[in-house]
């Protein structure tokens, strides 16, 4: 089958009410990323030293060298930085986004963090880059920083984060199958399930927006404030929505090494003051957002359009437009994927292969319609759609002077235009149909055959919207 794996649709205009604990309008996710200690340095069996997210931001990997300044740097998070954020937001539901190396380095650090309550979920082995490495050696990293962080930790992670990905991390992680939820995801600001590694896997989307990440990038903040005010928007902007009935997640990343310095923490708690400030806030781990998600949205049983066999989808779908399933048979050779896993999807698909179709073909389409109140309505030979669809404008309920005008209408139409009336007729009650009838048995039949098909279009719109909402 012809199929692509992204998803631009997500929960499309109308996203699910997370029903955050308490009736709170906004969850806000703090994460503390531990990297200090498993960064590149040519001492951890690296090729190189470290080049990235620190304060000096033009850095080049040094091949076969240490490289003082930055080792220096990061041992600036773990000496002092991570302190700073311990202290200040110890009262606080935290994840740390632990590298299971740093971790092992870090055994003062690793016991404030529990004392904390904080969740320590893994982020990875090392805090290197994981896109050139082959399943199997990045299957063997995750594996190796499960079991060492399970060592260091006393348990073992329950989230995923590897942060420098490759395209199979996701994949990987899902396999492994104890992960309650994977992060490596910046998709959306609610978690979501994904089918990977042969199950469905929550993914808890993290950001790099608000990520104090953004101070050691060209492009990014150069002062408390800026991080600040982004901060203060972001929540602004989510609280007003959940206020509104849309309540969303917001995630902050923050390093030891970046915003533990004093000019940038006090610029972090403003901000985290401020949230506090506020009535109906979830502060929470994500591991208690991905528990509560899987509990009040479980993954989707029902099979997904873009998954199914040929058969399956033609008997699901091959009536969508009336007595033409060939439509479904071709459609489901289209490059189909998760976005076309709704009603609005599959429309979307089915409607390219009518549009696409020859004349005759279209014409066949509209032929295979039947007359309103017809006479195959009289004897119960319409599909069930059909019968529905009449039935839902009072059409099964005519006086005798209703059906003879319709009778007489339905007649005149076919003998001009060679095929029969054709309206969505869910979107009209009986006198708007008659109405329509009237005024477009006047058009010509180049003007009637483009307007049939519309309303064919349609039809097949709000079968599929009542199919599969």
């Amino acid at each position: 089958m012809n199929r692509y794996p992204r998803d631009f649709t997500g929960y499309g205009p109308t996203a699910p009410d997370p029903n955050w604990p308490g009736g709170a309008k906004i969850a806000v996710q703090i994460v503390v990323n531990y990297e200090e200690g498993g960064e590149n340095n040519i001492l951890h069996g690296d090729m190189a030293s470290e080049a990235f997210l620190s304060e000096i931001v033009s850095a080049e990997p040094w091949p076969g060298q240490r490289h003082w300044n930055k080792e220096s740097i990061y041992e600036y998070g773990a000496r002092a930085g991570f302190w700073r954020l311990h202290r200040m937001l110890g009262h606080l539901p935290v994840t740390v986004y632990g590298v299971a190396t740093a971790l092992a380095r870090a055994p003062e650090q690793v016991v404030a963090m529990k004392s904390a309550g904080w969740e320590i979920a893994s982020h990875g082995l090392k805090w290197i880059e994981y896109k050139d490495y082959s399943k199997a050696e990045e299957r063997a990293h995750m594996d190796e920083a499960i079991a060492l962080h399970t060592e260091v930790v006393g348990e073992r992670p329950r989230g995923w984060y590897t942060g420098r990905c490759s395209m199979h991390t996701v994949e990987i992680a899902a396999e492994e199958g104890g992960f309650a939820y994977v992060a490596d995801s910046y998709a959306d600001e609610l978690p979501y399930w994904v089918k990977a590694g042969g199950r469905d896997q929550l993914i808890v989307p993290y950001t790099l927006d608000a990520n104090d990440m953004r101070f050691a990038t060209p492009q990014g903040f150069n002062s408390g404030y800026q991080f600040e005010a982004y901060l203060k928007d972001s929540f602004d902007t989510l609280y007003a929505e959940g206020v509104a009935g849309a309540p969303k997640m917001l995630s902050i990343g923050l390093h030891c090494r970046l915003v533990g310095r004093p000019g940038r923490a006090a610029a972090l708690k403003r901000a985290i003051d401020y949230m506090t400030s506020h009535d109906g806030v979830w502060f929470a781990t994500r591991l208690q957002i991905a528990e509560h998600w899987a509990a009040t949205h479980p993954a989707p049983v029902a099979e997904r359009p873009s998954e199914m066999s040929l058969e399956d989808f033609v008997a699901a779908f091959g009536g969508i437009y009336e007595h033409s399933p060939w439509i479904a048979e071709r459609a489901h050779a289209l490059e189909l994927g998760p976005t076309h896993d709704s009603a609005l999807g599959v429309h979307s698909a089915l409607t390219r292969i009518f549009r696409r179709a020859g004349e005759d073909e279209r014409l066949g389409v509209l032929r295979a319609h039947p007359d309103l109140a017809g006479k195959l309505a009289a004897a119960k030979r319409l599909t069930a759609e059909s019968t529905a669809e009449q039935a839902s404008a009072g059409l099964d309920a005519l006086t005798d002077e209703e059906r003879a005008t319709f009778t007489r209408l339905n007649s005149a139409y076919v003998e001009k235009h060679g095929f029969p009336f054709i309206i969505a007729v869910r979107d009209h009650d009986k006198a708007g149909i008659l109405a329509a009838f009237e005024r477009r048995l006047a058009n010509d039949t180049a003007t009637e055959f483009s307007e049939a098909c519309r309303q064919v279009e349609r039809i097949a719109e709000l079968r599929l919207l009542e199919k599969l909402g």
